[in-house]
């Protein structure tokens, strides 16, 4: 055998070991790995319970108090009623406004002055129509409801046909109290404005 083949023929061997040696080493860093998992005696039972349901009588219970806070709103301007019908906490996130009011008191006020505007013929009246069959009513224990849904806006205006301005999107937060439900949080959002053929 030739010098040069004895070399070569070494330098294969001694890439061999080398390659052997990581592997080795990668196997017991593999193994150090997994003996490093915490141990577990039992494999824990899955235990999940249902969300509550809904029922009619909530579902019914929620457009009750829709309605009556909506009308003193944009029907009546009927203050106490607003009043009565928002938490000290209350929230109303709007998709055109962002985080308009952060307390039942403040919302009371904006709801004053609007009255003050509309009264004063600075803006114009309004109505809110719920689309009832887009309602939906899911209980939260411990706390109230969520109510979901779309509703419509028209302008009002003096021997006129009230005019569809725009629909929009809503969430509402309920909370209850004694049998009372206030709304907590509102969001209104995905505002579209009606063309003209619909409005006429």
């Amino acid at each position: 055998m030739s010098t040069h083949t004895r070399v070569a023929a070494a330098a294969a061997l001694m890439a061999a070991a080398a390659l052997t040696a990581a592997a080795a080493l990668t196997a017991a860093a593999a193994l150090m790995s997994v003996a490093a998992l915490p141990a577990f005696a039992d494999e824990a039972p899955v235990n999940l319970t249902p969300g509550p349901q809904a029922t009619q009588a909530l579902y019914d219970g929620l457009l009750k108090a829709d309605a009556e806070f909506f009308a003193a709103v944009f029907d009546t301007c009927d203050i106490a009623v607003v009043r009565r019908y928002v938490t000290d906490d209350f929230e109303f996130f709007h998709d055109k406004g962002g985080r308009v009011f952060t307390s039942g008191e403040a919302f009371v006020r904006g709801i004053e002055e609007k009255c003050r505007r509309q009264r004063d013929g600075i803006d114009f009246l309004s109505r809110r129509e719920l689309v009832k069959e887009s309602m939906a009513a899911y209980p939260l224990n411990n706390y109230g409801a969520v109510q979901t849904g779309s509703h419509r806006f028209y302008a009002i205006a003096k021997d006129k046909p009230d005019r569809l301005t725009e629909v929009a999107q809503f969430t509402h937060v309920w909370k209850e109290d004694d049998g009372h439900w206030r709304l907590a949080r509102v969001l209104s959002y995905d505002h579209r404005l009606a063309d003209e053929k619909a409005s006429q």
